[in-house]
């Protein structure tokens, strides 16, 4: 059943991918983006990755959404024709997804117990998480003590890209104020 979980869920992002390529109505975009992020959300709880499934249906789809939809609210709505070939970006994407594609070829299968990731670190912080930490749950023992700072630093990080976000959207209906204002005037 996992399995079918899987192809519905992966299906469903090719389709809705295809349509983020082949739409130009940018209001369309940020809302299949939207739903790319569900999307991915679901993925992951599937993958039993919960908190990187919140992460990515908070930061996603929840702010990201509201970000685009705002900067789309004082755009156009309608993406411009290209004014070039899509060749050259189409040459770039393709050879890009080749290098991915062949840095993996050497990466140990997946979910394989001899690995470093499994013989080393991760045995270490399963057997040591309870006693260090007093957290019974080890991937939120990692990220909020071992990883602790690492984990603050990300945080912050959000934090000012918000931040930033906020005072260029609220520079921008500055600036259109001033000119509408301007406008009366004369």
């Amino acid at each position: 059943m996992e399995a079918v979980i899987n192809m519905v869920l992966l299906t469903l992002l090719v389709v809705v991918t295809l349509g983020v390529v082949r739409l130009r109505n940018l209001f369309a975009v940020v809302i299949l983006g939207s739903i790319y992020s569900f999307l991915m959300a679901s993925v992951f709880i599937v993958l039993d990755a919960v908190d990187v499934a919140m992460t990515e249906a908070s930061v996603g789809a929840g702010i990201s959404t509201v970000l685009m939809l705002t900067v789309l609210s004082m755009t156009r709505v309608e993406e411009a024709k290209p004014a070039h070939s899509p060749l050259l970006p189409l040459f770039v994407a393709s050879a890009t997804a080749a290098i991915l594609i062949y840095g993996t070829w050497d990466l140990p299968g997946f979910g394989l117990a001899q690995t470093p990731v499994n013989t080393h670190v991760g045995a270490a912080y399963l057997e040591r998480s309870i006693a260090d930490t007093g957290v019974p749950n080890v991937v939120t023992s990692v990220l909020a003590s071992y990883r602790g700072f690492d984990t603050l630093g990300e945080t912050a990080v959000v934090f000012t890209a918000g931040i930033g976000v906020l005072l260029l959207l609220r520079r921008g209906r500055s600036r259109a104020r001033l000119k509408k204002r301007q406008e009366e005037r004369t």
